[in-house]
């Protein structure tokens, strides 16, 4: 009897969430050193037609309206695999560190989200929110490889896929940017750790075609306000609208770019334990 061989099933899947990116994604996807899902944001520049000309083992997911950072909820549901890592269309794990961060991840059970040191550019610059991470004021607890957070970047973020969808992903009222602070804070709340590993690398190479600096700050302040009012208790949502108004511009448009989004934000409203609240104040302080 012959008995056929079949090869071993990937332990990681990519993630990426793209929208009128197709330069961008053309050139980063065969950097991948694993499967990937493209969940593509309803793009009007042909990119899913060209991604599925180019590179046809992606799967590609395309959707008739933008989601958002949805898009990664849906491409974590698609991919199959204990571990999904996130990337951006303008970023990808470093050789070989995908594999080295699932080893990590298998080593330490309770790790939900391992943050990825980020290097910016072809000059490699460190990202300063690496600096924040390794300088974390929560410490490294003992059963973690890392600085603990309740924050991270999602084009360099790997997680858990059964932690991830057991605290439903990236949502529809936050959307994007700033969609990772609900997503850190309910996987700290359901006992998950998150923790920034300094040894496995993410590029980033970003893309010309960005929203301006002023206009994702103001969606960054309404995304800190929509989830402050989904998790902080009252006291602190009125801490977060003051920090929001003496902002100046950008905290005053997040603001208003919020207000629509308050009945859902309220229906999806569930209070932080104790622990994790103070986390939070200890990182604001």
């Amino acid at each position: 009897m012959i008995t056929k061989l079949h090869p071993p099933r990937p332990a990681v899947t990519c993630v990426v969430a793209s929208r009128n990116r197709r330069a961008d994604l053309l050139a980063s996807l065969p950097r991948h050193e694993a499967p990937v899902v493209l969940v593509d944001n309803a793009s009007t520049d042909g990119t899913v037609e060209a991604v599925r000309a180019a590179h046809p083992a992606v799967t590609v997911v395309p959707l008739d309206r933008n989601a958002g950072a949805v898009a990664r909820t849906l491409g974590a549901a698609r991919a199959g695999t204990p571990f999904v890592a996130f990337t951006d269309d303008d970023s990808w794990w470093a050789p070989g560190d995908l594999a080295r961060a699932v080893e990590v991840m298998r080593a330490h059970p309770r790790l939900g989200l391992l943050a990825a040191r980020i290097l910016v550019g072809t000059e490699e610059e460190l990202d300063p929110v690496c600096t924040e991470m390794a300088a974390s004021p929560l410490g490294t607890e003992p059963d973690l490889p890392g600085p603990s957070l309740l924050g991270f970047v999602a084009c360099a973020a790997m997680v858990r896929t059964e932690a991830f969808t057991a605290v439903g992903g990236f949502d529809p009222v936050v959307r994007f940017p700033g969609e990772e602070e609900r997503v850190a804070l309910d996987l700290a709340a359901a006992g998950w750790g998150l923790a920034y590993v300094d040894d496995v690398t993410v590029h980033h190479h970003p893309s010309t075609h960005r929203e301006a600096a002023t206009a994702r700050q103001s969606g960054i302040w309404r995304s800190r306000l929509l989830t402050a009012l989904m998790r902080y208790p009252l006291p602190d949502v009125a801490g977060q609208l003051r920090r929001a108004v003496r902002a100046g511009r950008p905290g005053w448009r997040g603001l208003a770019g919020a207000l629509p989004r308050v009945p859902a934000a309220l229906r999806s409203r569930r209070v932080l334990p104790r622990d994790v609240m103070a986390g939070v104040r200890e990182l604001a302080s």
